[in-house]
């Protein structure tokens, strides 16, 4: 296996059409439906790319953008972002196209973290990533800071260490009613 390789290496599309047996009650694609989707490409996308199974280590954040509809194409792309020693962020966009007009919407994007794993179920190193481009590098460093914040945000609420008295001023601007007695 090469030692690092091109983010080209790792692109997946998949396309599906929305039938509805997808739908929820509203008659919209379930976004359960799209999640399971968007794993199954984040597999394909870590698997392709670090030549192992790989496993979800974590999903950031999946914002739900737009509404997708029985009878349109959902296209998801992926591709690696980011590379750890056996982790790989892949980055996901989600498109819906209306088959009798071609009008396009984006729909959700994500980041799922990923890691390799051997036949044995241990985790192996991946292929570093090659940047060949502005986006390239602009994608790495992002996904660079999000594993940092997610590490920082891991630690910063430890029940151990969570002081309630330091974060009343805080809740003052929630729609929340504090009943604690102590």
């Amino acid at each position: 296996m090469s030692a690092f390789k091109h983010n080209s290496e790792s692109h997946i599309t998949i396309t599906e059409l929305m039938l509805p047996s997808h739908s929820n009650f509203s008659g919209k694609i379930h976004g359960g439906y799209i999640l399971s989707l968007m794993d199954q490409v984040a597999f394909a996308c870590a698997a392709k790319y670090s030549g192992y199974y790989a496993v979800t280590a974590s999903v950031d954040k999946v914002d739900f953008l737009q509404p997708i509809e029985v009878g349109e194409l959902v296209t998801l792309s992926a591709a690696v972002n980011f590379v750890g020693r056996s982790s790989m962020v892949i980055g996901i966009r989600v498109e819906a196209e209306n088959i009798k007009t071609g009008d396009k919407k984006h729909c959700n994007s994500s980041f799922f973290t990923m890691v390799a794993k051997n036949d044995d179920g241990k985790t192996v190193a991946v292929p570093g990533l090659i940047l060949e481009t502005d986006n390239d590098v602009r994608r790495f460093v992002r996904s660079a800071h999000r594993q940092q914040q997610g590490k920082a945000r891991r630690g910063q609420f430890k029940p151990e260490s969570f002081k309630v008295e330091e974060h009343l001023d805080f809740l003052k601007s929630y729609n929340v009613q504090v009943l604690i007695n102590d």
